[in-house]
């Protein structure tokens, strides 16, 4: 078996990833906060993390990923003002968008999708909890974590007292004993999603949201915890002082989390994401003009902790290496396959070794010449059971390609005719009809190629 190695955020280093508990491997990775629609950004987790769970399931009998939906948070709360919209319609709106564009690019559904709505009573036991044990006070209807009160507190970001103060999201409020101080639990306005609690009618702050769920579905301390980088402060950091500190295990931050994995930051041409800028880039456009395999390809074409710059140059790049992958599938259409054949150990050794799906990506296509060249049913069965982990090249070659695939505008039957002709034409060596009916074709927006089974045609 393969060590997987990963790079431990909480450590700083890569370390040998080893399970709490080997017939159950416990993963949570940060969804979304549903009020509008996914940017690639959030995409890039989506899909990392769906490797990374692919992975493990190639190793471990089983793995529970958690990823939840945050449905109250005030943004969620501005849109409805804004759009006059009741909440619950926004949320599940962008809930089924969400899932639909995940799927679209490939991305599993997690073993459970918790709603953060469906947990305020988790919540609210914990923030009990912190304010028992000395972590948090009430203050004009709110609660607030006491950061003071948790030495260990930027341990995972590494952020100084002053970066901490400097990067809080929530403003120095006069309800706060510390300017570092993250609010628990806020008081609701009139219209305003509101629950009961000790402290009165009200709503969770974000970052409690995870840790009640993340606890209530993998239990503590789980395997590994993750998302994209700019959720390492406040929202990771303030996560692990809440259930440290609620659990009483202030001194030990891997009693919430054995592994924190993050992903890196994703551009557009060179440019960080900013609606200023305009160039936000949701996943619901592209892939109304680009296959969703595309997309995925193109997310894990770089190494998952650096950066990812996006542009339709790495896209169109993208598209056209999975044509060659899939013009060797092409190759090896009837040839039998060994569903039980393992993915060979150096493609293995190259995603456990931290997810390095470049390096991955490069034996695929190795793999995929090597089966079109060799044609036997272990090359093609390892070349599938190496794709399956990615989930790349799942579809038949002749759809991927546009081969022979007809719509109401294609006389399939004319163009077979034509092809049939032009065979004979080369037979004869009239190459001049030959390159005629070629170019009849292009006038007709089909494209036709010669493969050594036969020749085969597209629509342009």
């Amino acid at each position: 078996m393969t060590e997987l190695k990963l790079q431990n955020s909480l450590s700083g280093k890569k370390e040998i990833f080893t399970p709490l508990n080997p017939e159950n491997i416990r993963i949570y990775a940060c969804g979304p906060t549903v009020y509008n629609y996914a940017h690639i950004g959030n995409a890039r987790m989506a899909v990392i993390f769906d490797v990374l769970a692919n992975i493990l399931r190639s190793t471990y009998p089983k793995v529970t990923y958690v990823s939840n939906i945050t449905d109250i948070d005030d943004k969620i709360i501005k849109a409805a003002k804004d759009t006059k919209q009741p909440i619950n319609k926004i949320t599940k709106k962008y809930t089924k968008i969400y899932n639909d564009d995940m799927a679209a690019i490939g991305v599993s559904p997690p073993d459970i999708q918790p709603l953060a709505t469906d947990n305020i009573p988790q919540m609210i036991e914990i923030i009990n909890e912190l304010i028992n044990k000395g972590h948090a006070y009430v203050n004009k209807g709110h609660v607030l974590f006491n950061v003071p009160s948790f030495p260990e507190y930027g341990k995972l970001s590494g952020r100084s007292r002053d970066e901490q103060i400097a990067g809080a999201r929530i403003e120095i409020a006069s309800y706060k004993k510390d300017p570092a101080d993250f609010i628990l639990w806020k008081p609701s306005n009139n219209n305003e999603p509101a629950w009961d609690s000790p402290w009165g009618k009200g709503r969770p702050g974000w970052h409690i949201e995870c840790s009640a769920m993340a606890e209530r579905y993998l239990g503590l301390p789980f395997d590994i915890h993750g998302g994209g980088a700019d959720l390492k402060f406040p929202h990771h950091e303030n996560e692990i002082a809440q259930s440290c500190c609620a659990h009483g295990n202030k001194n030990d931050l891997s009693s919430f989390s054995r592994y924190w994995v993050h992903n890196g930051f994703v551009t557009v041409n060179g440019d960080k994401m900013s609606k200023s800028i305009g160039n936000v880039t949701l996943v619901h456009d592209l892939i109304k003009n680009h296959e969703g395999e595309t997309l995925r390809f193109t997310l894990l074409s770089a190494h998952y902790r650096q950066p990812l710059d996006w542009s339709e140059n790495s896209i169109k790049q993208s598209k056209q290496t999975l044509d060659k992958i899939y013009r060797n599938m092409l190759e090896i259409s009837d040839i039998e396959i060994d569903v039980c054949m393992p993915p060979p150990k150096e493609f293995m050794n190259a995603l456990c070794d931290d997810i390095n799906t470049p390096k991955a990506i490069s034996l695929l296509i190795a793999l995929s010449k090597e089966a079109a060249k060799e044609k036997t049913t272990k090359h093609k069965s390892e070349f599938f059971a190496a794709a399956k982990i990615l989930n790349i090249a799942q579809q038949e070659p002749n759809i991927w390609l546009g081969h022979c695939v007809c719509d109401d505008s294609i006389n399939a039957c004319y163009i077979d005719s034509l092809l049939q002709e032009r065979q004979h034409a080369r037979e004869n060596k009239n190459y001049a009809r030959s390159d005629e009916i070629r170019d009849k074709l292009l006038t007709m927006g089909i494209t036709i190629e010669d493969t050594p089974n036969g020749t085969i045609w597209k629509k342009i």
